[in-house]
């Protein structure tokens, strides 16, 4: 059954004669029966421009919202976060326990209210929304700014996120109001200041369907403009700011249907006032600007890395060509494969999905300290000076403890999470997994610190099996049954191995090899295949002679026993989370394909623990 399209508001809330922005949620058309009967009900309110007060005389009615004491009336996003009181509030905000982690989808205020903090993608009722929040930073980041970090993230973060719906920022893009291309721009008003040229190269990257933007002071609806390269016009809309004296519109309801569900026939519509995009001549300009000032290969690089990229950095830092690849590291491939000049390395790709600092793990250093949102350090409590994001599902630090650095799965290590831990046996141990996708997702782990399961010793692999027969069992009383999978890195890379363990309903276990095969499909590779049949250990003989160690290897074991494999090359565009993300598809539960998103206290991750011991008790091996 198809879902109503997400109906929202769009609100301008840069403060405007005195006028308190928040206040007016009260007097919004979200409030007013007969709006709301008509138009609505509304699922959600955006915020872009200014957020909070110029005046400390506003403060005390602004607080009485962020304080509980009046209500905001709808689930409200925003992202100009600066203004009288944005510190205090936004710093106590991030300190927040429920706020940790790697968050694009909103920090929580209080109720209702979600600060959209520098910049990200999420889905809000099939809408996929990107925001880049607040001004552009002169030097350093602070609050209030975007920094190039944020850029960087953005860039990476929808290049392969598919059609964007909508595209937040605090600053209009330079050239959005040009004569020469669109018969509708506003009179009076110049393009030259209050506009911000990266917003200009993020839309025209980007490509969303809508661009919000706040802060310039008047209202403007543009004729929709065509994308390069994309079937799909953008609609860009500046709001005026709340309470103007020309009253000009500060608000405005749509109620788009997401792209995700529409046909390539109802996406390649385009009105008959449509338009070139503004943006067109502008990056003609800009790139025989830089033709210009560099070689056409670090033009090129400018692309896709974020440190330590362009000569002038070079010759200021330590280039010893050995920095990482932005883009791999963030996404999990690179398109330059063999020809990029930076590191793809899956061991900091998994340091960085965890919510480690680039910076740190790049360089071994981050000049922010303190003040940086990311973790320092490869132990889940690493804070403070050591950054605030915590660790990915793979808990084992990607450095092996004999090389004197922590571990997060060796038991010895004091940066093991004990309280995870389920069973112990003689060579292997089973843990809970953290921000597990379904209740009783388990690892199973060598005691001995191994790169991979399948290299274990054969008194190990006994052991192993055993944990896996008994999971079976278990499961099968539950009326569930179990996929196992595993990423093997080649060669080189020394973290801890862990075999995951997901249960899934009976019902849907003649499924889980069609929806391995249909993402296998889309990533443009076959599975090899193994069908030991009831044999369980003569399907991971066979695949010992599939892994060579020189390229990376994931496998996943079916219900029924058979086992799908893959090789994955360097330049291969293949996700870290891949298991992960097929089997959310598979149980509906696509929100929790991100670990992040999933996320629990020490104390609930206590208890489940202990939920899943006493269950498993009687179908432990190791008892």
């Amino acid at each position: 059954m198809n879902k109503e399209p997400l109906k929202a508001l769009l609100i301008s809330t840069h403060t405007s004669h005195g006028t308190l922005p928040i206040s007016n949620f009260s007097r919004t058309p979200a409030n007013k029966p007969e709006v709301n009967k008509s138009a609505g009900p509304f699922d959600a309110l955006f915020c872009v421009g200014q957020f909070f007060p110029d005046s400390s005389d506003l403060l005390d009615e602004f607080s009485q919202y962020l304080e509980g004491h009046s209500q905001i009336p709808l689930p409200t996003y925003f992202i100009g976060d600066y203004g009288v009181g944005a510190v205090k509030y936004l710093s106590a905000a991030s300190k927040n326990p429920a706020n940790l982690g790697f968050k694009t989808d909103g920090l929580k205020i209080c109720d209702n209210l979600y600060w959209l903090k520098g910049s990200g993608k999420f889905t809000l009722l099939e809408l996929s929304i990107a925001y880049l929040s607040g001004r552009q930073s002169s030097g350093g980041q602070s609050m209030g700014t975007y920094s190039e970090d944020d850029v960087d993230a953005l860039r990476a973060l929808v290049e392969e996120a598919g059609k964007i719906d909508l595209f937040l920022t605090n600053e209009w893009p330079s050239g959005i109001i040009n004569k020469a291309n669109n018969s509708d721009a506003p009179v009076g008003i110049s393009d030259t200041s209050g506009t911000d040229p990266i917003i200009s190269q993020l839309a025209a990257e980007v490509k969303p369907r809508y661009h919000i933007a706040g802060t310039k002071g008047v209202f403007y609806a543009r004729e929709p403009y065509s994308n390069d390269g994309a079937l799909h016009v953008t609609r860009f809309l500046g709001l005026a700011p709340v309470g103007n004296k020309d009253k000009q519109k500060f608000i405005h309801a749509i109620s788009p249907t997401p792209a995700s569900t529409m046909s390539v026939a109802e996406i390649s519509m385009k009105p008959p006032n449509t338009t070139l995009s503004p943006y067109t001549v502008t990056e003609k300009i800009a790139s025989t600007t830089e033709a210009a000032k560099r070689s056409s290969n670090t033009i090129s690089d400018e692309q896709y890395w974020r440190y330590d990229v362009s000569q002038k950095r070079q010759r200021q830092g330590s280039a010893d060509g050995e920095r990482l690849c932005f883009k791999f590291t963030s996404t999990g491939s690179c398109s330059r494969g063999e020809k990029c000049n930076f590191r793809h390395d899956m061991n900091a790709r998994e340091q960085y999905t965890g919510g480690g600092c680039f910076d740190f793990i790049n360089k071994g250093r981050c000049e922010r300290g303190s003040d940086c949102s990311f973790q320092h350090g490869f132990g889940e409590e690493a804070d403070g000076s050591s950054g605030k994001r915590n660790r990915s599902n793979a808990r084992g630090n990607v450095s092996d403890r004999s090389q004197g650095k922590k571990c997060w799965f060796c038991l010895s290590s004091p940066d093991i999470e004990s309280h995870l831990v389920l069973s112990i046996g003689e060579s292997c141990y089973c843990a809970l997994a953290k921000g597990a996708l379904v209740e009783d997702h388990v690892l199973i782990i060598p005691v001995e610190h191994r790169s991979n399961t399948l290299s274990l010793e054969p008194e190990a692999e006994k052991d192993l099996q055993r944990f896996k027969d008994a999971l079976r069992v278990y499961f099968k009383n539950q009326r569930k049954a179990v996929v196992f999978y595993e990423w093997l890195f080649k060669h080189g890379t020394s973290m801890h191995a862990n075999l995951q363990a997901v249960p899934i309903p009976i019902s849907k276990a003649a499924d889980v090899r069609r929806y391995f095969n249909l993402a296998a499909k889309k990533f443009g590779f076959e599975f090899e295949v193994v069908s030991p049949g009831n044999q369980y250990n003569e399907g991971r003989k066979s695949l010992r002679t599939q892994f060579d160690g020189k390229s990376s290897f994931f496998y996943v074991e079916l219900p029924e026993g058979t086992i799908l494999s893959h090789s994955v090359e360097d330049k291969e565009q293949f996700p870290v989370q891949f298991g992960r993300e097929v089997l959310a598809g598979l149980l509906d539960v696509t929100e929790k394909a991100d670990w992040r998103n999933c996320k629990l206290s020490k104390e609930e991750e206590t208890q489940m623990a202990e939920g899943f011991k006493k269950r498993f008790e009687a179908f432990d091996p190791a008892r």
